[in-house]
């Protein structure tokens, strides 16, 4: 029997899970420990910091050999370089509609709530220092800076610094030349085969942290930034909350739904992840879980293994709505004049720059004060601003982003007619199993 068929009667057996056993409970609840101990005691939540942070670069030092296995398995397995172009193409052109509807939104909807209007800010009372202290001012930006970063110095410092794009970008050339071995290649394929099942095994030991993690990184939020910040900038705050639901429950979930996709219902299948994602402010720490879910709902795993890892990098629709709110709003906070076609011209500049933020620490926060110098319209001292609320905005862009990316990735497995649907709401309806963190990940042979 394959690897595939054992899989597969593996997830048809649903598991009924007492609900105080179901990891997005368990989150909910540290979640709601975290708030009650930094709100109450601040101190003593800011010092849980290490948790949070401890989980997840527990995740993250599996992401780039993870990424590795899928993209190369991904790629083998279509076995037809023809193919994988035209799902790389699909999915590009996908993420970039996506991103260009999440900025226009984004645009509208913060000239017509004017969250920084009246606060008439003055620039050089700024902290300008924290800005500096919070982005790299070595690192380069721009065009050239971005397609050169995309190629790493060496195979080893890809995998060891875990940039995203890099890593992507080895895999892909692995994975090409894999194909190309043809028959000879099968043995190293093999290889990966079971590499990949041991770092989905590591990654289920690593989940067992995960309320513990999202307690100390909620308790830190609410211990170092408080209802102060709430009270100070909570005009922006909402604004932005506001615009990531808009967008994902009148962008998203119709586009959903005219491909057959169950919104809601995927939602609720992906409640845990997105749990995750608001309580870390990281997607990262769920892209190992989503690639099985995913494949586990009937996308194949060839397409899953090509279109997320590249949907992390090239579709950050949260990150894009994060991007075009913050700068409309520093213009209005610090009355610099905006016309239509500085915003234009912001468009432009942003549509570049939000494909740049993988692999970054505090990327969207770096790539927005990248932006703000490349189109030098909008002081960057004023980012400062908005360092203290980053992470608060972050729990509504992490999430958004993530959500995106799933629904991308199963329009474009149904459009290669990767995608069994029947098997899809068979899962959804819970008619069949769905992985837990207690299952043993098997990903599909080659």
């Amino acid at each position: 029997m394959s690897t595939e068929n054992i899989n597969l009667q593996l997830l048809a057996r649903p598991k009924q899970k007492a609900w105080h056993s179901q990891l997005w409970v368990q989150v909910l609840i540290a979640m709601v420990a975290g708030v009650l101990l930094g709100h109450f005691a601040p101190a003593t939540g800011q010092a849980m910091q290490p948790f949070g942070d401890a989980f997840i670069k527990l995740i993250r030092m599996l992401i780039a050999p993870i990424i590795l296995c899928t993209v190369v398995l991904g790629i083998a397995q279509m076995n037809d370089m023809s193919r994988v172009g035209k799902v790389a193409l699909k999915a590009l052109i996908s993420f970039e509609i996506l991103t260009t509807i999440a900025l226009v939104l984004a645009l509208i909807v913060v000239n017509l709530w004017h969250p920084g209007r009246g606060m008439n800010i003055n620039v050089a009372a700024l902290n300008a220092g924290a800005v500096k202290t919070a982005v790299d001012p070595t690192h380069p930006h721009g065009v050239v800076a971005f397609f050169m970063d995309i190629i790493p110095a060496t195979v080893v410092g890809a995998l060891a610094d875990g940039n995203v794009l890099q890593v992507l970008f080895l895999s892909v050339i692995f994975g090409s030349a894999l194909v190309a071995l043809g028959s000879y290649g099968k043995p190293l394929l093999d290889v990966l085969v079971v590499i990949s099942k041991v770092l989905f095994g590591a990654v289920n030991i690593v989940m067992w942290a995960t309320p513990l993690g999202a307690f100390g990184a909620i308790a830190f939020t609410v211990g170092r930034y408080g209802i102060g910040s709430l009270r100070s900038l909570g005009n922006l705050l909402i604004c932005f909350w506001v615009i990531c639901a808009i967008f994902v429950f009148f962008v998203l979930a119709p586009l959903s739904r005219a491909f057959g996709i169950p919104f809601f219902k995927l939602m609720r299948y992906l409640r845990e992840e997105i749990v995750i994602c608001f309580a870390t402010t990281s997607s990262e720490v769920v892209l190992p879980r989503l690639l099985l879910k995913l494949e586990n709902l009937g996308a194949k795993a060839s397409v899953v293994g090509l279109v997320i890892p590249t949907g992390y990098s090239f579709n950050l629709t949260g990150t894009c709505l994060y991007l075009a709110t913050a700068a409309v709003f520093l213009a209005q906070a610090t009355n610099t004049p905006l016309t239509v076609y500085h915003q234009i011209g912001l468009l432009l500049v942003l549509l570049l720059t939000s494909k740049g933020s993988a692999g970054i620490a505090g990327a969207a926060f770096v790539v927005l004060a990248a932006t703000l110098s490349t189109a030098g319209t909008i002081p960057v001292a004023s980012v400062a601003l908005i360092l203290g609320i980053h992470r608060l905005l972050a729990e509504g862009l992490v999430p958004t982003n993530m959500i995106g990316n799933a629904i991308c990735t199963l329009i474009v497995a149904d459009s290669e007619n990767a995608l069994d649907k029947e098997r899809m709401h068979a899962v959804l309806d819970g008619r069949a199993g769905t992985l837990s963190t207690e299952d043993t990940p098997l990903y599909p042979s080659v």
